[in-house]
């Protein structure tokens, strides 16, 4: 039997270490709140969407229309943070190819503070419909269809109801990123124009063998390592005109890039990342949407022979496009 003295020295034993636990919970709560200010715990976390592209010919719109805040580098690869069309973003170039795509997207998703609420590839691509439309297909593979991967519904019916504008005349672009921002116009016009087109599939593969294509010190528009931003290096600009007979080859495109021979006329998309990219956004269950701008496909004013004639004539109009899409899919879409 207990002592009826002793009862109520436990109950205030249990008061008090009830006391000292919410004081010390209090405390923390404090310390955490001061921590989200000063950087040294986790950050508030809202909707932020990650904005990818392959080639700095494509990022370079993106990066010119946002407001960057911060830049970060994860594993060698650069993350630019800030606004876009009024939402969170973060953009990031992936560089060509299937590895260069997977291995960005996985960096951007394992390593964030942040989980992002949504993905989206913005780039250039060959296609069966006309030059300098916009393809949103509604599926993507990697395997000539044996496998596919869903864009999400909600993002497609977004993208549905987009208006951008969308550019007929053909810009010089900027093949040595000498000039960032500077985009004249060619006597080039296109007959036909441009359209928003959301469905059907997309293709994306390459002939690396499973490697990663490296980027190019120098190289430009295409194969440069990093997007055209004011105040680049003058290095970067004396190598690339070391370089620029090799780049203006053809055999150049085929040899170093090894493209797909012809321009596709089955699917709506054609190119060397989406699919990796929706694949690895699967498998971190984040809603993701591809939006490609056609480089190669009908309708070529100056009747070119197909890749990669038209690739280079066309491609700053084509990743315009495709970047004048993402910002009004931005604009409507509300991440969750």
């Amino acid at each position: 039997m207990r002592d009826r003295h002793t009862r109520p020295e436990v109950e205030v034993v249990g008061v008090n270490v009830g006391m000292k636990l919410l004081g010390a919970f209090l405390v923390a709560v404090l310390l955490v709140g001061v921590g989200a200010t000063t950087g040294t715990a986790a950050p508030r976390c809202g909707p932020r969407t990650l904005v990818l592209a392959a080639m700095p010919l494509e990022l370079n719109p993106l990066v010119e229309a946002a407001t960057i805040e911060r830049t970060t580098e994860v594993d060698g690869r650069t993350f630019y943070g800030g606004r876009l069309a009024g939402r969170s973003v973060v953009l990031a170039m992936t560089g060509i190819g299937l590895v260069n795509a997977a291995e960005t997207a996985t960096a951007a998703f394992e390593h964030s503070r942040c989980p992002f609420t949504a993905a989206v590839f913005s780039g250039v691509a060959g296609s069966r419909m006309y030059i300098g439309d916009v393809m949103v297909p509604q599926r993507w593979t990697q395997d000539d269809g044996k496998t596919w991967f869903a864009a999400d519904r909600r993002m497609l019916a977004v993208a549905q109801q987009a208006r951008p504008e969308l550019t007929q005349d053909v810009p010089v672009g900027d093949a040595a990123c000498a000039c960032p921002g500077v985009d004249a116009a060619t006597p080039v016009h296109l007959w036909h124009a441009p359209k928003v087109r959301v469905g059907g599939d997309g293709t994306s593969a390459d002939t690396f063998g499973g490697k990663a294509l490296p980027c190019v010190p120098g190289g430009g528009d295409v194969s440069g390592c990093r997007p055209c931003l004011p105040g680049g290096s003058p290095q970067d600009v004396a190598d690339f005109a070391a370089r620029a007979p090799s780049l203006a080859d053809p055999d150049f495109v085929r040899g170093f890039l090894q493209p797909p021979d012809a321009t596709t006329n089955t699917y709506a998309a054609q190119d060397m990342e989406t699919a990796a990219v929706a694949q690895v956004a699967r498998r971190y269950r984040v809603p993701f949407l591809g939006i490609r701008g056609v480089s190669d496909g009908l309708g070529d004013p100056l009747r070119l022979p197909g890749f990669p004639a038209q690739f280079y004539v066309y491609r700053q109009l084509a990743a315009d496009n495709a970047a004048a899409t993402t910002v009004a899919f931005l604009r409507r879409y509300t991440p969750t």
